[in-house]
């Protein structure tokens, strides 16, 4: 006789999503659905019992910031997402994606234009995908979503310099206002991505994103030449449905941002925009910056502008990784730019840029300038070199180096550690006079070669915890999908977790919720449950791996053979044992099952009343 359950998890302790305390209850799933809770159920009535004895269980986590709408087309199991327990990512972020396609139209592009410089991903990896690509509508892109055999569920959002290309071309939407015809039509295209399904629509403002090809390379991608008309005028439509907008700031313009966080106000439209804004950061050199998110996100929240505003929060210290100027923070530079323009891989081009004297005068002075931007820290003490030719040089920071330099420059040979390091030390201009001077001369001489690492921001853990757990905040900006050599947050979820249980168990049951359940309702999907009848996406965490687990020790480069390039990821394996999504098995603690990526088990996530349509369709 078949039994009704497949799978039967016992003993663990559970949090619901709810926010409630966590009980020690048993768990039975069967088909794709939860069909149990409760104390002490019968094992026999299960073909696979699971012991969760001194496990947490909870529902699949959900990463609300991800730029995995590349990698679900090469990898649909998204297994670099799924080992840290996350069982739903939010696509479409940043006004960036594939929702109309390919949009290869008059020798244009876009998806190359882009991405390349925005998300630091090499032209090879983007050309793998945009090949592939066979659909051209948002509708199209849904149905492309439900065949694929998706690891995680995919929650997407309509793009906004994709819907700019989509109306207007590439070269017209960086350099022209919209006609009323085409922002009529842009204002139809997205009203019919909300009646599909769409979660939200994105939008971006950081100044340091730039389009990667000729003859547009020196330009803004297509969302940041959007008026405040534009915008009000599209945010309406997504206003009208109920569902996301999603934004970034300008930091250039910190006034004009905080206007256009205005735009959730419920009191000036008549109802209130729910909207996920990035991001509320503790600063490294601007240590008092943080204080403002909450405020402002109080202000936009209170009765008297009855806004839905919440900002995005990283659950760890914000590092970042370079490798000579490749990092993306380098765009904020006039000079640093004209690298960035080059492909990632195009070291010639690179290396000419880098040695006429019209850059190397520019980098000095932008480096001085003390009224320019910056997100990073300019201290060279805070720049910490993490691999280089010059052995001697690996682990210690660019102002530890600097000092040496200086020392042996001042005639004490004796400086130099070893014959390799005084051949470096000898190879510098002399006398170096200005940091700026040093930094270039590295970046010359080593290129990638050189890879160094710095805080951005969160290295405070008892101001980090106050925006984590702020109630107009939500974790997220994990930036999984981006920045392949610069960035590694896939565990932002289980660090959430891990703030929370130096904190107390019932702050981990707040954790849970804010990890499922909250935001699950914030974008309007069905997800973030545990009980019956709610799609089978479970996680069990070993509560005492993941108080030892430490993310700079277990961050590492691999080499992915989907993209044929290496990858900055983070290996949190025995912190989550167990990963279901579907009903099915996909992550055991130690490795991946034969139905990750085999067999379709996440499912496109929609808003509305197409989301309760495509749930009817899917159970008949």
């Amino acid at each position: 006789m078949a039994r009704p359950w497949q799978t039967l998890i016992r003993n663990a302790l559970l949090f619901d999503g709810s926010g409630a305390p966590p009980r020690r209850e048993d768990v039975a799933v069967a088909g794709r659905q939860i069909a149990v809770r409760g104390a002490s159920l019968d094992s026999a009535r299960a073909e696979q019992v699971i012991d969760g004895e001194g496990q947490w269980l909870m529902p699949g986590l959900m990463d609300i910031h991800t730029h995995l709408d590349l990698e679900v087309e090469l990898a649909p199991g998204l297994p670099e997402s799924v080992r840290h327990g996350t069982t739903t990512v939010v696509v479409g972020n940043c006004s960036l994606g594939t929702a109309f396609g390919a949009q290869r139209r008059d020798g244009e592009d876009p998806i190359l234009d882009c991405f390349t410089r925005v998300e630091n991903i090499p032209k090879s990896v983007l050309r793998k995908v945009v090949d592939r690509i066979d659909w051209t509508t948002t509708a199209g892109y849904l149905e492309h979503l439900a065949q694929l055999p998706l690891g995680p569920n995919i929650v997407p959002l309509l793009p906004h310099s994709m819907l700019r290309i989509e109306v207007m071309g590439t070269a017209a939407a960086v350099s022209r206002e919209p006609t009323s015809e085409e922002l009529l039509r842009m204002g139809r295209l997205l009203e019919d991505a909300m009646g599909q399904g769409y979660a939200g629509f994105s939008t971006d403002a950081i100044p340091f994103h730039y389009l990667a090809n000729a003859p547009h390379s020196d330009k803004r991608i297509p969302a940041q030449h959007a008026t405040l008309g534009e915008l009000r005028a599209l945010l309406a439509v997504v206003r009208s449905h109920d569902r996301v907008w999603q934004c970034t700031p300008d930091a250039s313009n910190r006034v004009a941002t905080f206007l256009r966080f205005f735009l959730t106000s419920g009191r000036l439209f008549g109802r209130p925009l729910r909207t996920s804004a990035l991001t509320a950061v503790d600063l490294a050199h601007e240590r008092n910056t943080w204080k403002l998110f909450p405020l402002i996100a109080g202000l936009l929240n209170s009765r008297l502008v009855n806004g839905r505003f919440h900002f995005q929060v990283l659950a760890t210290p914000f590092r970042m990784f370079a490798e000579g100027a490749i990092c993306p923070i380098f765009e904020e530079f006039e000079s640093s730019r004209q690298l960035m323009a080059c492909d990632i891989e195009d070291v010639d081009a690179r290396r000419r840029t880098m040695a006429t004297d019209a850059f190397g005068n520019l980098f000095v002075r932008e480096w001085h300038d003390a009224g320019a931007v910056s997100t990073f820290n300019r201290d060279l003490d805070a720049l910490t070199v993490e691999r280089c030719p010059v052995t001697e040089w690996q682990g210690e920071t660019f102002g530890a180096i600097l000092r040496r330099l200086r020392e042996f420059q001042s005639h004490h040979r004796e400086a130099a550690r070893s014959p390799a390091e005084a051949e470096a030390l000898a190879a510098f201009p002399n006398p170096i006079e200005r940091e700026g001077a040093f930094l270039l001369h590295l970046v010359r001489r080593y290129d990638r070669e050189l890879r160094w690492w710095f805080t951005v921001a969160n290295d405070r853990p008892e101001i980090l915890e106050k925006l984590l757990f702020h109630r107009h905040m939500l974790p997220g900006f994990n930036d999984s999908g981006a920045h392949l050599i610069n960035l590694a947050f896939f565990d932002g979820n289980l660090l959430t977790l891990q703030v929370a249980q130096r904190h107390s168990i019932e702050r981990v049951a707040l954790a849970v919720r804010r990890l499922t359940r909250e935001p699950a309702e914030f974008f309007g999907v069905d997800a973030g449950r545990l009980e019956p009848g709610a799609q089978a996406d479970l996680v069990l965490v070993n509560p005492e791996a993941l108080s030892r687990y430490d993310t700079d020790a277990n961050r590492r480069m691999v080499y992915r053979d989907i993209f044929e390039h290496q990858q900055l990821v983070n290996r949190s394996d025995g912190v989550v044992t167990g990963v279901f999504i579907a009903g099915e098995q996909v992550w055991d603690g130690r490795e991946f099952t034969a139905a990750l990526g085999t067999r379709p088990l996440g499912r496109p996530l929609t808003a509305g009343p197409a989301a309760a349509a495509a749930e009817a369709a899917r159970v008949a």
